[in-house]
């Protein structure tokens, strides 16, 4: 994976002392060849591939810009979108290291961001090595302030300094004292989505928490449907409320059909006969547990309510919208602001190069959050606010 930031002097000090720079335009496959030779000049390690330039060469969910002088490509700027949402991410910059300090790093950053925005970005992200301070000097001038640290993230273990710029105006900072911050937690396998889901909710309430893999797990266990079309069942929330009350947490069902779920997609007798067991076994442990089950949608503005409250919120999404799957999955929803809903997204699209940064603290109008928030022809909504842990 490239350093997005580069390294090896890859974007330039001398910022502001360009000599004629050409305008970046968008890289087309003629420059492919050229694109894999600045790479190899530009970085040492982590480098693109082949196979991943002729990829983000495809229409979809990539800008890739480069400045072309005519005789050459001075450079590129790889800005990456997760469909559906308002994010951008600056994966990777580089400049033909005999260029350096003429300007052209800050004019493909300036490039990218303004192709972000077009696009209908509200923030951009970017990682950068903490030895590359020239890199850091340049994203700290264009506005971008520091709000991570990921460790061991590059190829030679090196960590990663995370960075992000409002491209827009920037919400407001949310600060809650019934909680801490969410914390994220990729899942492990293709089907633990509630489980992942369920392990972020409870560590903003329990900072002391470890979440690991054996949770993970633990918690599929206790709250999953058992089947679904194919494989392995995802978690019910029903089942999911139900476990987390037995773990000591006060949570509340909202689910707008009375009916028993995801059946409709399942064609084996065997298997749906499964699933109406362990559903109606959640459905009476949660009448035992005295767990709330609302028979109606979390509306948008008890979402704010709860968000503002500081409760944490897991809401049931279709991901045909963002990764043209039609597979329910949940997601925590952690903050709303500026008509945006914030998200920490379990998944991680290994396709896409993204990493746990791309997925935490999604940005996603509220037009479009309503519009994911609905699965199958049953238009199923499903969420669960969890407010704390339970008084003893």
């Amino acid at each position: 994976m490239t350093p997005e930031a580069g390294e090896n002097g890859a974007v330039p000090s001398g910022a502001d002392r360009p000599e004629d720079p050409p305008s970046p335009r968008p890289a087309t496959p003629a420059d492919l060849d050229a694109l894999l030779d600045l790479e190899g000049r530009a970085f040492s390690g982590d480098r693109l591939s082949r196979r991943s330039f002729r990829r983000f060469l495809m229409p979809g969910r990539a800008s890739l810009l480069v400045l072309d002088d005519g005789h050459g490509l001075l450079g590129y700027a790889l800005v990456i979108y997760r469909r559906g949402t308002a994010l951008a991410r600056l994966y990777s910059i580089a400049v033909d290291p005999a260029r350096a300090g003429r300007g052209l790093g800050a004019r493909l950053l300036a490039a990218a961001e303004a192709k972000a925005f077009a696009h209908g970005s509200a923030v951009m992200r970017l990682e950068s090595r903490p030895d590359n301070t020239a890199a850091i000097a340049l994203y700290t001038r264009r506005g971008y302030r520091q709000f991570g640290h990921y460790v061991d993230y590059y190829e030679d273990h090196a960590d990663a300094l995370r960075f992000q710029k409002w491209l827009s105006a920037p919400p407001p900072r949310v600060v809650h004292a019934a909680r801490g911050a969410v914390p994220y937690y990729p899942q492990s396998t293709e089907f633990t989505c509630g489980a992942a889901a369920m392990m972020m909710a409870m560590g903003a309430f329990d900072p002391a928490l470890a979440l690991d893999r054996r949770l993970e797990l633990r918690l599929w266990r206790q709250a999953t449907t058992i089947f679904m079309t194919a494989g392995l069942g995802g978690c019910d929330p029903v089942g999911m409320a139900v476990a987390l009350a037995r773990h000591g947490y006060a949570a509340e069902v909202f689910v707008n059909t009375h009916d028993l779920l995801f059946l409709d997609s399942v064609r084996d007798p065997e298997k749906r006969a499964v699933m109406t067991v362990a559903q109606e076994d959640f459905r009476d442990q949660a009448k035992g547990l005295g767990v709330p089950l609302h028979r109606r949608p979390l509306s948008r503005g008890a979402l704010r309510e709860a968000l503002d409250g500081g409760a944490v919120v897991l809401v049931l999404l279709s991901l045909y919208r963002m990764l043209r799957s039609r597979t329910p999955h949940w997601v925590v929803a952690i903050a709303h602001a500026d008509r945006r809903v914030f998200i920490h997204d379990p998944w991680i699209e290994d396709a896409d190069h993204e990493t746990p940064m791309a997925a935490a603290a999604l940005p996603i109008p509220e037009e479009e959050f309503d519009r994911m928030a609905c699965y199958g022809k049953s238009r199923l909504r499903a969420a669960i606010v969890i407010r704390g842990k339970k008084r003893k």
